[in-house]
């Protein structure tokens, strides 16, 4: 059900002098009545101070109950371990209702809640501590179709602001801020849309879709705002993405506009058949936009990366990482991590095994506008039609003798400082440029590009 706040009737409700509100049911003009939750439990009381989990519990059981949804006048209720059920619908108006974490084993769960709606509420972890034997997040919803979460805000938890398992349906229009591990969560979802939602202020991820095994997953992450997502927990890559896909198949990523992550914009982890389409990235502490280890299909499009330390990598053929479509991203300003014994960067886009990489623009990559291949680790690859500026290197490919053949034409180099196309030795360049002086190769393919 898509509720409507415009519709709410009675300017007194806010002062709950009125019991009940009136909402047009989007999909079909309907008027659903929703009663105040003191009518089902009157010794509910906003700003009270207390604990309201009791009042607040037998209210929501009974409008489930009666299948109605259940309105929650505006102001604070403490509570701790409310447990919402199927058909719940609990709704505020323009976030004016919140509910504050008491302590305890738990905030707010469902189990098996199918159809439970949550509307335009505000829930707040107060930062404390909760058992996550009974769930990751402030907000853990388990084994439940058809949720649908729509204009909340998510703030100030230890751990997840919200996850989802085994779920499906849709989240739009919510807020997660000041948590200290991922925004939102979704493992082995049912199918569910993450759109237009705004996470900042995390502190190891924002948005994750995830699986328990390598399977199709079909969510689709998209319009959302991604910010300031640290790295809390260390590691290499694990943490600090704005949006991390891990072992899900086919998922859509389109649209976000993603900003300050201490690593990746988005990260795709033995995904299969991911797209990551028109999002729009900037200031990342690693790769912008990844597929790596054990996928097979990646579509990385229309995207643009300014300031990264890569923009695109295409990675993993020796752990089965193969077959995508690089095409069409603008890519700018890139850096080197000069305080990296290995693995500095400063790539515009890395491929390796049977990809395209067709009418990008790249400009300023202190180590290689595109990489071809990493040892022996290369296998049919074509670089068509880019445009590279102010490049150390414009195109590198590896020289390794028993790597694959690729193909380079109808590129063109500008300002390449090193060389406009270099065969290199595990990021050593060797050789002559190849735009300058070709040789014959029965694996390099070199034609028709422009150095200027």
């Amino acid at each position: 059900m898509h509720v409507d706040r415009r519709s709410v009737i009675g300017a007194g409700l806010g002062l709950g002098a009125i019991a009940t509100a009136v909402r047009a049911d989007a999909p079909t003009g309907r008027q659903v009545t929703a009663p105040n939750a003191t009518e089902f439990s009157p010794s509910l009381v906003a700003d009270d101070g207390r604990d309201q989990t009791v009042a607040l519990q037998a209210a929501v059981d009974a409008a489930a109950e009666k299948n109605v949804p259940l309105l929650l006048p505006p102001g604070k209720f403490i509570v701790s371990d409310l447990r919402l059920r199927a058909g719940t619908r609990l709704l505020g108006i323009a976030q004016t209702a919140t509910l504050v974490f008491g302590g305890g084993p738990a905030f707010v769960t469902a189990e098996k809640a199918d159809d439970l709606v949550l509307d335009g509420l505000t829930f707040d972890g107060a930062y404390k501590a909760f058992d996550t034997a009974r769930g990751d997040g402030l907000l853990t919803f388990a084994n439940s179709k058809k949720v649908e979460l729509a204009r909340l805000a998510i703030r100030n938890g230890i751990g997840i602001g919200l996850s989802l398992i085994e779920c499906g349906g849709r989240m739009e229009g919510i807020s997660i801020s000041h948590v200290l591990d991922a925004g939102l969560k979704s493992l082995d979802s049912l199918g569910i849309d993450i759109t237009g939602n705004t996470v900042t202020e995390c502190g190891n991820n924002g948005i994750l879709v995830w699986r328990s095994k390598t399977e199709e997953d079909g969510s689709v992450v998209s319009g959302n705002r991604i910010s300031k997502i640290r790295n809390a927990a260390g590691g290499t890559g694990e943490y600090g993405n704005g949006i991390n896909v891990f072992r899900a198949g086919s998922v859509l990523v389109s649209n976000n506009r993603i900003s300050d992550c201490a690593y990746s914009a988005v990260r795709g982890n033995a995904s299969s058949n991911i797209q990551i389409v028109g999002n729009s990235c900037e200031r990342l502490g690693e790769v912008a936009l990844y597929a790596e280890f054990g996928f097979q299909g990646a579509l990385i499009a229309n995207n643009v990366v300014d300031t990264a330390a890569s923009g695109i990598s295409v990675t993993n053929f020796n752990d089965g990482g193969r077959l995508a479509v690089v095409q069409g991203n603008l890519i700018r300003n890139l850096f080197r991590r000069e305080q990296e014994r290995e693995d500095k960067r400063g790539e515009g886009i890395g491929v390796e095994a049977d990809a395209i990489v067709t009418g990008n623009t790249i400009e300023n990559a202190p180590t290689v506008g595109i990489q071809i291949g990493w040892g022996s680790y290369m296998r049919d690859v074509a670089v068509t039609s880019n445009v590279i500026r102010n490049a150390r290197v414009g195109i590198s490919v590896t020289n390794a003798p028993d790597a694959g053949k690729c193909l380079i034409a109808n590129n063109l180099i500008s300002a390449a400082k090193d060389g406009a196309i270099r065969q290199m030795a595990l990021g050593v360049m060797t050789g002559a440029d190849l735009v300058r002086e070709p040789r014959a190769s029965d694996r390099i393919t070199v034609t028709a590009n422009v150095a200027v």
